[in-house]
């Protein structure tokens, strides 16, 4: 691979804040293609500053793949084209010298524009705190594995809790939906021994504060998964359903 510069063309949404109107910007950059994509953006955002001109807001903070922060959508892919990455972990050499690239913020009706490529995501905050939480005593912390749980469940109840909670199944769907999101965090809990003391509540709270918040529903197009940064699988949405039968019955 060769370390010499690209010269990059970008086009760049830009937005003062919620209510006013965006519309896309474009710029160059000289981009080495070790750099990751925010890197990129940070040389770019060197530029505007020594033009005397504002630097382009976007959310980042880990910069290592864990926190889901880095949420843009790059030509048209949540988290860019590389599949199970976040934007954050995507490298300039996926690039080619004198290519384009249109950079967006997540586009839901529950994730409104704060800034540029920012996106208020504490809908999803909210959803969490309806419901998605176990009791536990005070006191000192248990012995490990004083409560035995079975591989089976212990292995996918840990690939749901991989979720970062980013958003980017939001952004792909076509509908916005946030099912993969819920479901993900309503199945690691409801397979483990720990969770199962608000199992019923939980999905009842968790879908009704997703459904408040304003996301769309699921119909079944796929996209959740493939964006998805932990590669999550659509089968949590299926699991979720079927918790939300169960709760159904388990009316009064």
């Amino acid at each position: 691979m060769s370390d010499e510069n690209m010269d990059i063309k970008l086009k760049v949404w830009r937005q003062k804040g919620p209510t006013q109107a965006g519309y896309f910007e474009d710029h160059k950059v000289s981009a080495n293609p070790h750099m990751s994509f925010l890197e990129m953006l940070d040389v770019l955002n060197e530029q505007l500053l020594n033009d005397g001109k504002e630097p382009v807001a976007f959310d980042h903070d880990c910069r290592e793949g864990i926190c889901g922060a880095c949420s843009m959508v790059i030509d048209g892919a949540p988290h860019g084209p590389r599949k199970g990455t976040t934007t954050c972990q995507l490298h300039m050499r996926e690039y080619n010298d004198g290519d384009e690239i249109v950079i967006e913020p997540w586009r839901a009706k529950a994730f409104p524009v704060i800034k540029d490529l920012v996106v208020d995501r504490r809908a999803f905050d909210r959803i969490q705190q309806a419901g998605g939480y176990v009791s536990v005593s005070t006191g000192s912390s248990p012995d490990a594995n004083a409560i035995p749980i079975g591989k089976r469940d212990a292995d996918e109840a840990f690939d749901y809790a991989a979720c970062i909670g980013c958003g980017a199944c939001v952004a792909a769907c076509p509908n916005a939906s946030a099912m993969l999101f819920v479901s993900a965090k309503v199945a690691h809990l409801s397979l483990l021994p720990q969770g199962q003391v608000e199992r019923v509540e939980r999905v009842r709270k968790m879908v009704d504060a997703m459904d408040f918040e304003g996301f769309g529903g699921c119909t079944n197009h796929g996209e959740c998964e493939a964006s998805c940064p932990k590669t999550i699988s659509v089968d949590a949405i299926g699991l979720l359903n079927r918790e939300y039968m169960r709760a159904g019955l388990s009316r009064d």
